[in-house]
Order: C-alpha cells, then structure tokens, then sequence
C-alpha cells in the first residue's frame, strides 16, 4: 500500500481528498470525502458543502480539524444562487435570476473573498466564498473505523453489526497475521472489520507498514501479513465493494472476488509467486445455504485451508431450518465442537436527569418543581400575573403579596427562559443532576443465528508416526510404563537418594521430570 489506510491509523487532524464521518446524533452518521473544491460541480459558492438535516457544512471547515472536533454548521444558499454548475450538468437551461451578473450583485466585494488553497471547478464560482457560522446546529468530525462505517455506510444488503462481528471475529481466533476467508461479502461491514484485525503492519505488495506514515520500507513480500478473501456471488455489488475497498486503501489487505463458491469454491483465479494458495485459518460464510459451500472446505489438495492448524468457522443465518441443515452438513464432513449461538445486544444509555424551574427551556430535562418551595414559587408568580391582568381592567388597585417581592415580582415567559440560557453558561452541567441509566425497549441489531465449528488439522500416518517417536524417547519411560506405574514425587525422591547430595544431578533430573 502506497498510503495508510484511515481504518488502519488514522492521521491527527482531517486531510483534502481523505473520507470522514459526520457523526450527527447517536445513530445519524454520513460519510463524506473531503474535498478541497466542488468536485460534483454543484455551484456552491462556498465550495464542496456536506448538506444534512441539522445543518450545511463547507468542506473548507471541516479540513484541518483535530479528529473529535465539534463544528458548527453554516448559512449556505441552498436555493438558486450560484447553481449554474447544477444546470450545466443536467443539460438545463439557467433561469433569469440565476444568471451569472445577478449572481456577482449579491455576492460581497473582491476584497472580502479569501482563496482557500484551491479554486472551485464550477466556471461561474472562481473562488470559494468564506463560511458564516450558523446560530444553530453542529457535528462532530470522526475518523474511519469499521464501527462508524458499518453505522454510515450505504447499505447494499442486510449487514452484519458490530455486536456480530467483533463476537464471531473472537470466536474465530483472527489476530494479526491471520488469513481469513469471508463468503457473502455484501456492503462490506466485516470486511472492514477483518481487515483491520488481521493487519500487522505488512502487506502483500511488498510493503511494510512503519509507525511513522511518512516512511515505508521495501523488503520482499511477507507470508506473516494477514488476508481477507472476499467471495461475492452478485458482480455489481463485487465491483462496488471493490471500489470501496481500493477508495479506502485496504487493497493490500483484501481480495475482493466475484464467484458462485457453491460451484466454484474458493480457489483463486490468478494465484501469485508470492501467494500461490489461500491457507486460510478462519472461514466466515455470510449465505443463504451455507451447507451448499461446505464440500469446497475440506482436506485434500487444492483445499482453500491451511492443513498444518485447526481451522475455525462460522455461518451467520437468520432462519432456524438454516441451522439444522448446516449442522447436518457439518457432522458428515468431520468438523467438531459444533455449536450455535444468538447475540442479543442492548445499548444502555448513561445520563443525568436534571429537575428543576431553573431548567426551563433547556433540552432533555425534566423541567418541573423539584420540591415545594420551587412550585410555590411558581403559583405565586401565576397569581400575581393574573392580578397584574385583572388590575388593568378595573380601577382597584391591587393586593400586593409580600412574598412577591422576594421573588422578584413577575417577568414575562420569554425573558424568564433568556436569564436561564444566560445563566447556564457559567453552569458545569455535567456535574449536576442525578447520574442515572436505562436500557434500550427495542432490540436494534441484527438478530440471526451463529453457528461456530472446528476441523482439526490434517493428520496423516507419517504425523502419527513421529508423535509416537516422540513420546517413545522420552527421558524416563518409567513415567509411561504401564508395567511400573510409579509416581513422579516417588520417582524425585529415588533420584534425589541416587543422586547422594549432588544438587546438580538432582535438578536435572527434576527438569527431566518436569518435561515428561
């Protein structure tokens, strides 16, 4: 890889021409590739601008930011002004008013327009205009990983979440180095997830991957880098996937195949020099009759597996007739330790509940009276209000409470909830309240069935032999022997007698001891 992957270590602030992830509200995410100029010629003055429910954000805001950042939103003319690339591209005609000329009229002089790094592509827009903080609405900038790809990306087929996927990647073993075979590719979540947990810092076009992103070095290509073959039976999804997967700087990693592994396995096409077989030591098989591709995992030959380990597996299905048949498929096959779970994950969510007049106005609080004084308050407050009211209609004066004066006499709704918003900014509002928690009423993730086996490795005579060598030539057959079954305590105290005081001889015999 000519350049790090963002999924794999991300850089310390956002870059032009790099994907990032607008993290919205809890589940809201839209991924978007930083772009420097309009590349979709849309005729924003701004430049490229990021459109969303809670708000518009210029790209030129967005590049340069620490990752975490809270950006604000924007006034951005999301109407007719400087839409002339938006037409050209559809072949329109421009109305009138969205002429050029009428454009230069509205826009602020020369003098106020900074040139950002780069130039718009839209002809009619030669510089992008500076962004105007909005009064209302923001984001928070995350960098790429597979937990907020899997919650932004767009969705192709049902996908596999990260309760799913961070359990069954566990419970194949994939650690760095780890060659790993998914069938069922789809949108593409676990594999973003595998690529990241088998990646050790080398890859297999010769290049190892140095701390500093800056640096690369150049030796010959690795067999300790870890794999994802990826098996898509529908072509276009393939080459989307594909495309993501190069967009992302993962290709180095993963291996994105378009094959029917029912009828044709999981043998590669091309095989290289460098990789000539898969050897795969963990499968995943995301398909609707997995036992149809179970033959092709087996010993022998031209197997896909890596005959010298056990090879660990798992089948996601949603349907318990699915179950039933990839079990059956197992057992005649010869995997073991069989067996199947279902993931039911709840988020719980952590907060302060804040109760109190003092919280009118304010969002996700109980503003109700907190205790008695607090609703008394509030009553004498209504009763003045309607006396005040009344008043001005008659000539009577009215009755004046004492305790009004203490509370401050009456001020009006909207001048009530402006001294509260001006007081809450000197207010450390993460320390007050009650710290609370409640779990989710709605499971959100994706319920299906897991079904996890294991295929020892391949044992032939010549394996057994030399098992059998080894435990023959032990030091002490006496350990083993059926004819003397004596004990190892009995056995050191025998040597420790035999030895008549040299430690030397007895601990050597202790190590031998220990060994057997």
């Amino acid at each position: 890889m000519s350049n790090l992957s963002p999924f794999l270590q991300p850089t310390s602030v956002t870059r032009p021409d790099a994907l990032a992830i607008l993290h919205l509200k809890r589940d809201l995410l839209t991924p978007t590739v930083l772009r420097t100029h309009d590349d979709e010629q849309l005729g924003y003055a701004e430049g490229k601008v990021t459109t969303t429910r809670y708000g518009n954000y210029p790209h030129t805001t967005l590049i340069g930011q620490p990752w975490g950042s809270q950006i604000k939103a924007s006034l951005v003319d999301t109407g007719t002004r400087g839409r002339a690339g938006l037409y050209a591209a559809n072949g329109k005609k421009r109305k009138r008013h969205d002429s050029p000329r009428s454009r230069q009229e509205a826009s602020p002089p020369a003098q106020d327009i900074e040139t950002i790094a780069h130039h718009s592509t839209s002809p009619d827009v030669p510089h992008a205009k500076p962004a105007v903080p909005a009064p209302t609405g923001f984001c928070h900038i995350l960098p790429p990983t597979p937990e907020t790809w899997t919650a932004s990306l767009p969705h192709r087929t049902q996908v596999v979440y990260t309760p799913d996927y961070s359990y069954i990647l566990q419970r194949l073993r994939v650690a760095p180095g780890t060659r790993l075979v998914e069938a069922g590719a789809g949108s593409g979540s676990f594999t973003h997830a595998a690529a990241r947990a088998v990646f050790n810092g080398e890859s297999h076009d010769s290049t190892t991957i140095s701390p500093d992103t800056s640096s690369h070095e150049f030796p010959t290509a690795s067999t300790k880098a870890g794999k994802v073959w990826s098996f898509e039976f529908h072509e276009q999804r393939a080459r989307k996937l594909d495309a993501e997967i190069q967009e992302h700087g993962l290709q180095g990693i993963v291996t994105v195949t378009h094959r029917d592994v029912y009828e044709d396995g999981f043998t590669l096409d091309n095989p290289s020099s460098a990789n000539p077989c898969i050897n795969a030591s963990a499968v995943f098989l995301d398909l609707p009759a997995p036992w149809m591709a179970l033959p092709h995992l087996t010993r022998g030959p031209s197997s896909p597996l890596n005959p010298s380990v056990s090879v660990h597996l798992c089948t996601f299905s949603p349907c318990i007739e699915q179950v039933q048949r990839t079990v059956s498929a197992l057992r005649s096959l010869g995997w073991l330790e069989i067996e199947m779970v279902e993931l039911s994950a709840h988020r719980i969510e952590v907060r302060r509940d804040r109760v109190g007049l003092q919280e009118e106005g304010l969002p996700g609080v109980n503003a109700s009276p907190a205790n008695v004084e607090e609703a008394i308050g509030r009553l004498r407050e209504v009763e003045g209000r309607d006396r005040s009211y009344h008043h001005g209609k008659t000539s009577q004066p009215p009755v004046e409470d004492p305790a009004d004066e203490a509370a401050g006499k009456y001020v009006s709704k909207q001048q009530r909830l402006q001294n509260i918003r001006e007081a809450q900014t000197d207010r450390k509002l993460y320390k007050e309240g009650r710290l609370t928690h409640r779990s989710e009423s709605e499971l959100k993730t994706h319920t299906s069935y897991l079904v996890f086996a294991i295929l020892p490795r391949a044992w032939t005579d010549e394996d057994e032999r030399q098992a059998n060598a080894r435990v023959s030539a032990g030091p002490l057959n006496a350990v083993n022997s059926r004819d003397n079954p004596t004990s190892k305590r009995q056995m050191k105290r025998d040597a420790k007698e035999q030895a008549g005081g040299n430690k030397d001889v007895e601990m050597k015999t202790a190590r031998q001891l220990n060994d057997t």
